[in-house]
């Protein structure tokens, strides 16, 4: 077992005892070879090609970073749980279970993009790529997700994940200078091993942040893998220990292995497989069709023109006996805080008068396909970090009845979004409709990219118009001609549920969880609302492109939300 010197430790004079707001540089130089067992053979390398929906994310995140994924969370604990060297064998650990976290995208063509892995040839590679992929800073969590979110990309074809833990400067122990170095760059927030015990024994705030490409999972995966890593970093376990806990994850799944499949989780549509029958094909086709041209809404926000993007996100969490107190009335009236949520942001767009009350409003959420994955026998090496998310709509209308049934109204809209969730979620045909999605958008997106690439080359060139249909084609006859009607959708909603049932607090009593913020890079004009319980209180947030919008209407519109859930949530 070692003592963990895999990663260079501060001298032990009196001057770097204050280490924990200087600089750190990863460094290799002490690194031991052959740490962990024997050495496999370099160059042991996997690949598999990406799926249509992971394309759907990935292509158009090559320019700058759109749908970048982020989970920020805050928290107290004792200055030794935060130390470098331990989180960093957390983080190798955890890479080293979801291979998916430490490989690289490569593009062949637009059809063609795969997950590459290489293989880590012993668990001090392990180390090595962890730290590299580890940065400590001193941001406070604004600081850290204005950064991500309007900042240079911190992700890329070559670093699928990053990590950053920041100790902000306010929370930190006030020290004297340290002797100027021309290796220290970046604060490191960590405390050497030098420092006095009660140093290390004392509580403090910390943010950790954690990024990956939205192509290599979803929202379900990024807080499960937020869960395990505070619950090793948490645990009662030695540095030593988590060293050991380490070697024998490598030892396991390298040392003596010559498995040669499925180390990448497979792609979302390999695990709904379908029938490959013609009438079968035929009719999941006909249906996606007659599906998609109910999705009727006539309602969005005034959008204007800008050269920069600038996302913000507005977060309001209300008080646990409060949100207690919502839940109750919600179970009263039928349906969950989720379903509430959409009531909430139809009233309170109808109450701006920004749409023409003849037409629905339609919003859109995520639905987790995990259910529906074709069994398997369960393995030691499986990995939760893949996508497994579709979409479903609820169509609410776009008018308010009387103000003396207003109320009466939120909660029968509530219902019916219940009503239209639950349908979307126990379809018979949430399979092929998934299929035929994953077709439309992963087509959708190879035109864009190709298209975007042809425009940076000047290249570009509009394509032709359709001919239109002959009259009386056989599509005709089965769907005869109507009115195109709009489809425009609203906003979209990222209703997490309750995460207390992910975050098992009593595993890492010493971590003390306090904030949760979560969201993506956007594009231009984009809008989302997060709806989620955590630590027993509901967390309600709206990230958006303040200068995607015309002046003011937004911030009308989170002001009217936030006026509706004290209205009729209580």
């Amino acid at each position: 077992m070692s003592s963990y010197s895999r990663l260079p430790t501060p001298p032990l004079d009196g001057e770097q005892c204050q280490d924990d707001l200087q600089s750190f540089v990863p460094s290799t130089a002490g690194v031991k070879s052959g740490h962990g067992g024997d050495a496999c053979p370099p160059a042991r390398q996997y690949e598999r090609k990406m799926g249509d929906t992971e394309l759907s994310y990935f292509l158009p995140s090559r320019q700058s970073g759109v749908n970048d994924m982020y989970l920020h969370l805050g928290f107290h604990a004792p200055a030794r749980l935060a130390r470098r060297e331990r989180v960093c064998a957390v983080w190798g650990l955890l890479r080293l279970r979801h291979p998916l976290l430490s490989a690289r995208a490569e593009m062949h063509d637009y059809d063609d993009v795969r997950f590459v892995y290489a293989a880590p040839s012993s668990s001090d590679d392990v180390v090595r790529d962890a730290d590299a992929s580890l940065e400590y800073v001193t941001q406070t969590k604004d600081e850290l997700i204005d950064s991500y979110l309007n900042g240079p990309r911190t992700l890329s074809n070559t670093r699928l994940s990053y990590l950053k833990v920041s100790q902000p400067a306010e929370s930190s122990i006030p020290t004297p200078p340290r002797t100027p170095s021309p290796s220290q760059g970046e604060a490191t927030g960590e405390l050497p091993v030098s420092c006095p015990e009660d140093a290390a024994e004392r509580v403090r705030q910390y943010e950790l942040f954690i990024c990956a490409m939205h192509f290599l999972g979803d929202g379900m995966a990024l807080h499960q893998f937020a869960n395990d890593f505070l619950g090793l970093l948490g645990s009662d376990k030695t540095d030593a220990e988590l060293d050991t806990l380490l070697d024998d994850e490598w030892t396991f799944r390298w040392a003596h292995t010559n498995q040669e499949t499925d180390i990448l989780p497979r792609a979302l549509e390999d695990n709904m497989p379908q029938s490959s029958s013609r009438f079968r094909s035929a009719a999941s086709r006909l249906d996606f069709q007659t599906a998609q041209e109910k999705l009727v809404g006539g309602h969005s926000f005034p959008r204007r023109r800008h050269p920069a993007r600038h996302t913000i996100v507005p977060t309001l969490s209300y008080p646990e006996d409060r949100t207690k107190a919502m839940l109750k009335k919600c179970k009263a009236h039928g349906v969950s805080i989720s379903a509430a949520l959409f009531a909430v942001c139809n009233v309170a767009w109808a109450r701006m008068g920004g749409g023409p009350r003849e037409l629905p409003v339609m919003m859109y959420s995520a639905l987790n396909l995990r259910p529906y994955f074709a069994r398997t026998a369960p393995s030691p090496r499986a990995s939760y970090w893949f996508l497994a998310i579709g979409y479903f709509n609820v169509i609410l209308p776009g008018f308010l009845p009387p103000a003396a049934q207003v109320e009466a109204a939120f909660w029968h809209r509530a219902r019916q979004a219940k009503d239209q969730s639950t349908r979307a979620a126990k379809s018979p045909l949430v399979v092929s409709r998934t299929q035929e999605m994953a077709r439309e958008r992963g087509a959708r997106a190879r035109g864009w990219a190709r298209e975007d690439d042809e425009k940076e080359a000047g290249t570009w060139v509009p394509p032709v118009a359709p001919a239109p249909a002959p009259a009386g084609s056989a599509l005709e006859r089965v769907l005869p001609a109507r009115a195109v009607a709009p489809s425009a959708a609203l906003i979209g909603l990222s209703l997490l549920g309750n995460l207390d049932g992910i975050y098992k607090h009593a595993a890492f009593p010493a971590v003390q969880l306090h904030t949760l913020t979560t969201g993506s890079r956007q594009r231009q004009g984009a809008m989302l609302l997060f709806g989620y319980t955590f630590k027993g209180r509901l967390w309600i947030s709206l990230g958006y492109d303040r200068n995607g919008f015309a002046e003011g209407v937004v911030d009308r519109f989170w002001r009217e939300t936030l006026a509706c859930v004290d209205e009729f949530l209580g």
